[in-house]
C-alpha cells in the first residue's frame, strides 16, 4: 500500500487535580477553545471540546502521527500553563494524573458531539465521578476504583 489512511475519533476525558472546581464560566469557552487549538497544533482535528468545572471531554480525530498518550501530555501541560496565567485564583491550578480515551465509531460522532455539549445539564444530575465510572463500564475498562481517582 502507498498511502496510510487513517481516522480515528477519540472521546477523552480528563479532571482538574482532586477534581477542584476550577473551570467557572469565565474561564471555560477560552480554555475549550485553547484546547481545541493545542489539538490543531498536533495535527489533531478538534470536533467537540467542553466540559464542567471538574472535567474536560475533547472528541478529536487524533492523526496518524500522534499517540493518545502523546497528544494528552502536550494538552495538559500546554493548557495548566495557560491556566495558570489567567487569574491570581487559578495559580494552583493543576490537572490530575491519567485520563480516559475511548475510540468512537463515526456513526456515534454526533451522539458524542451532543453529549458534551451538554456537560452542565448533564452534572445537575449526576456528579463527574459517576459519568467516569458510567464510561469505564460503557467501554468494558477494567478498572480498581482505589486507583481512579489518584
Amino acid at each position: 500500500m502507498g498511502q496510510s489512511l487513517v481516522k480515528n475519533y477519540v472521546h477523552i476525558i480528563f479532571s482538574t487535580k482532586n477534581r477542584e472546581p476550577f473551570i467557572h464560566r469565565n474561564y471555560e469557552d477560552e480554555l475549550y477553545k485553547y484546547l481545541g487549538g493545542v489539538c490543531k497544533a498536533h495535527n489533531c482535528t478538534p470536533i467537540q471540546v467542553g466540559g464542567h468545572l471538574d472535567h474536560v471531554h475533547i472528541l478529536c480525530l487524533i492523526s496518524s502521527r500522534m499517540t493518545v498518550a502523546g497528544l494528552l501530555e502536550e494538552l495538559k501541560t500546554d493548557s495548566s500553563k495557560w491556566m495558570k496565567k489567567r487569574a491570581v485564583e487559578l495559580s494552583k491550578f493543576y490537572w490530575q494524573d491519567g485520563y480516559g480515551a475511548f475510540s468512537i465509531n463515526p456513526s456515534q460522532v454526533d451522539t458524542v458531539v451532543n453529549y458534551i455539549q451538554r456537560q452542565h445539564e448533564h452534572h445537575a444530575k449526576k456528579s463527574f465521578q459517576d459519568e467516569y465510572r458510567g464510561f469505564l463500564q460503557k467501554y468494558k475498562v477494567d478498572f480498581d476504583e482505589r486507583y481512579v481517582w489518584g
